[in-house]
């Protein structure tokens, strides 16, 4: 039975916002575990880039199972609704955070330490393969057109919130510890404090109500006779290969500046982890707050305009990025930083809302996390091992600029070719008759509205 009461908008955006920010912990704890600790207590027998390279290669397997999580909850998620299928990737991901806290090292049990390393991995890859389309989704059904870019940014938020929380622990155990105290059990901590996470975030999601559009297009239609995922690549498979162009550099120069950038200056430059971990803090802290800016001005520019300006920007930034880090300066590495994620932020913001705006209510969950999710293991999954290997191929840090350049000219010349989405009504995209040829694009059946 469809829920009643509508819950109101600020406290959809708060649940979603704290649902990501959690799930986006457990994910970047991993990340930061990957380039600090996992080569010594995991991988003991490599060199250390080598050693961090399989590291990193572990962290690549939660990215490869994104798309599975995507496809599994987008099917559920536009068959159930969006409410029960955050509820479970919650509980997914912070179930399997929190036995990583409890797993053996190599030392104590050999190559099996490893192997469940990697096993948890694929767990909470596969959840935040459904996450992220259900928590983007439920915000931008409910609120309203005028305003959607600006909500919608909130769960995006809650990825640099994630990564600060995780940080902000890391750098504070890193503080108070030695090193030995560190790798011996002090890691464990902050992923057996996912399990209270998790509580306080179920608690909470479970409190809001189903997207009113969702609910409405399920009172409307008539019993679906194919699977949402073969409706995605029947109707809107070119809004698909834009979703994947756009996501490319937004992805890339993310891990890059946010996990590569460990490896770097601590192998490449021989920075205290604890000095790089400060400045990444104050980094994610000015990313949180500029993405529901650049969401706000999505709303009044286009979501193009805005899209196109942070791809360019962290094409660029790339030759000024290394070079600053290069220096050991704590102020200059915090600006190298910082810098590239509010570029970063101008991709982000607006992107829950773009990628909502490109798929009818129906089969948006499955198209949004499909989309999103295959960029996520050639793009973010790919590039902190892209980025060692070629650190440790050529042992400069020019190769990883070009890659981080190249992958922004893909998503500037995907998002120049795609269409403006800003306006379009939700609760009607793809509803309307398509004329003969025009399958391809969910633009033809509802395109934005005229706005002054």
């Amino acid at each position: 039975m469809a829920e009643k009461t509508r819950t109101p908008i600020g406290k959809i955006v708060g649940a979603s916002l704290i649902g990501t920010t959690i799930e986006w912990y457990d994910f970047f704890l991993y990340g930061s575990a990957a380039a600090l600790v996992f080569p010594a207590l995991f991988f003991p027998k490599s060199d250390p880039l080598t050693g961090t390279l399989l590291a990193f290669l572990t962290y690549a397997v939660g990215f490869v199972a994104r798309p599975l999580g995507a496809l599994v909850f987008g099917h559920y998620g536009d068959r159930l609704g969006r409410k029960k299928l955050l509820v479970l990737s919650l509980l997914l991901m912070g179930g399997a955070t929190f036995l990583i806290g409890c797993l053996p090292t190599h030392a104590a049990i050999g190559a099996a330490a490893p192997l469940l390393l990697t096993a948890l991995r694929l767990v909470q890859g596969f959840a935040l393969g459904g996450e992220w389309g259900g928590a983007v989704l439920i915000v931008s059904e409910h609120g309203d057109a005028g305003r959607r870019g600006f909500w919608a940014s909130w769960p995006q938020a809650g990825a640099p919130g994630g990564n600060l929380l995780a940080t902000a622990v890391l750098a504070l155990l890193a503080a108070v510890q030695s090193d030995e105290a560190f790798t011996s059990w002090g890691w464990r901590v902050p992923f057996l404090l996912s399990g209270v996470l998790v509580l306080v975030g179920l608690w909470i999601r479970l409190s809001i109500s189903e997207s009113p559009v969702f609910q409405q297009a399920v009172a409307h239609a008539g019993p679906k006779k194919t699977m949402p995922i073969v409706d995605v690549f029947r109707h809107h498979w070119r809004d698909v290969l834009t979703a994947i162009g756009a996501r490319f550099a937004e992805n890339v120069s993310y891990y890059v500046i946010t996990a590569f950038v460990l490896v770097y200056a601590t192998e490449a430059v021989e920075l205290e982890k604890g000095f790089v971990l400060n400045a990444v803090l104050i980094g994610s802290a000015v990313h949180f707050v500029s993405i529901p800016m650049w969401g706000a001005l999505s709303d009044r520019l286009g979501r193009r305009p805005v899209y196109l300006l942070g791809a360019a920007g962290v094409g660029l930034w790339a030759f000024a990025f290394f070079p600053l880090i290069d220096t050991g300066n704590f102020a200059a590495i915090t600006l190298a930083v910082t810098v590239g994620l509010i570029l970063h932020g101008a991709m982000y913001g607006p992107q829950a809302a773009f990628f909502s705006e490109l798929f009818a209510t129906r089969m948006r969950y499955s198209g949004v996390s499909i989309g999103a999710q295959l960029a996520s293991i050639v793009a973010g999954g790919l590039a902190p091992l892209i980025a060692v290997a070629l650190l440790q191929s050529y042992g400069s840090a020019l190769p990883v600029m070009l890659y981080v350049a190249g992958a922004a000219v893909l998503t500037l010349v995907t998002v120049f070719a795609a269409k403006e989405t800003r306006g379009r009504d939700l609760a009607t995209l793809g509803d309307a008759p398509r004329s003969p040829g025009t399958a391809g694009t969910a633009g033809t059946a509802a395109e934005p509205a005229s706005r002054g």
